[in-house]
């Protein structure tokens, strides 16, 4: 019952005893369960750790179970402090692999190195993708950010999808919420999925790519342009750090389909990127763009944010949600 909040089920049991008859030894616990005194011991051990029991102040040498209503708020604290250090730890991973794509997108030919390999055009970048297909053995990995694709594009690739897919390659996809809007692309999804696809949404997506069995990965080097060239990797580092990002977006989003979940505070997925996006300066414009929506609904939603705070400027925005708990505060 307690799982998600980092009990497990004899943890979990053992702390009900304790609440039950305080006076209970370790022996005693282990009759009382019908587990052993070993498990006993481990389960105290985690309590411990989880701050769930403490010494008592009658018995020397005795262990009492918190209250629960002191204990579910301490576990919910300490999920709340994983899930705070978890987006840290996403973050982190899009700013180093947003650095690392933007080096690789500044290169020219004649820098080119090992582990990088140029592509002009779209006819030369679609024969290469063609090729990494064919030799496809276990699982394409891609960002498709942009909003809504065209239908055309979307009818085109549906071959290729379904031969992947009837070979037995897991093909994980992430979208940008945006496409929930669009018809076309939901309709697309909804086919791949019947297909054994894996598709999910996540407001912002860094760059676009695709990765082939977790061992070579094509990035445009223009994100204004995906036509106009591209770069082939197959640096173990880089695909490293590449396949990280890609498992960081991933476990954040959410399958297609599936209703819009808020945090605690209240925040949508979409609205805490815009909060994110707002604390570094963007305009509405470029807000607008980073999340594949119109400027008019960027505006509507920092408008919505910022009436929720009754905030006047975006300066005072900033800083009353830092007081909310919107944003960290900085030291």
């Amino acid at each position: 019952m307690l799982a998600t909040l980092g009990l497990d089920t004899t943890a979990e049991a053992v702390y009900r005893a304790m609440l039950a008859a305080p006076r209970d030894g370790v022996k005693a616990l282990a009759a009382r369960l019908g587990v052993s005194e070993t498990d006993v011991r481990r389960s105290l051990d985690t309590l411990s750790e989880l701050a769930l029991i403490r010494p008592s102040y009658d018995h020397a040498g005795e262990l009492r179970a918190v209250s629960p209503e002191v204990g579910m708020e301490i576990l919910m604290a300490r999920q709340q402090a994983e899930l705070a250090a978890q987006q840290l730890r996403i973050e982190a991973s899009r700013a180093a692999a947003a650095q690392l794509i933007a080096e690789y997108a500044d290169l020219s030919p004649a820098a080119a190195s090992p582990g990088v390999e140029q592509l002009v055009g779209l006819d030369e970048i679609r024969n290469r993708i063609s090729g990494l297909a064919h030799g496809l053995q276990s699982e394409l990995m891609s960002f498709a950010p942009g909003g809504g694709h065209r239908p055309e594009t979307l009818e085109a690739s549906k071959p290729n999808d379904a031969a992947l897919l009837g070979r037995g390659v897991r093909m994980r996809s992430l979208f940008q919420d945006s496409v929930r809007n669009s018809q076309s692309t939901v309709a697309y999804a909804t086919w791949l999925s019947e297909l054994g696809g894996e598709i999910r949404t996540a407001p912002d997506l860094p760059t676009r790519m695709m990765i082939f069995d977790g061992a070579t990965a094509v990035i445009p080097v223009s994100s204004e342009d995906s036509a106009a060239g591209a770069v082939v990797l197959t640096g173990h580092g880089t695909l490293t750090a590449l396949c990280a990002l890609f498992e960081n977006v991933w476990a954040g989003a959410r399958t297609l389909g599936t209703s819009e979940e808020r945090d605690e505070g209240g925040l949508s997925s979409q609205e805490r990127t815009v909060i994110r996006l707002l604390a570094q300066g963007l305009t509405d414009e470029a807000i607008a763009k980073r999340l594949a929506v119109s400027p008019r609904t960027a505006r509507r939603l920092a408008n919505g944010l910022m009436e929720r705070l009754d905030a006047a400027s975006r300066f005072e925005f900033g800083v009353r949600a830092v007081q909310r708990g919107w944003l960290p505060r900085t030291e």
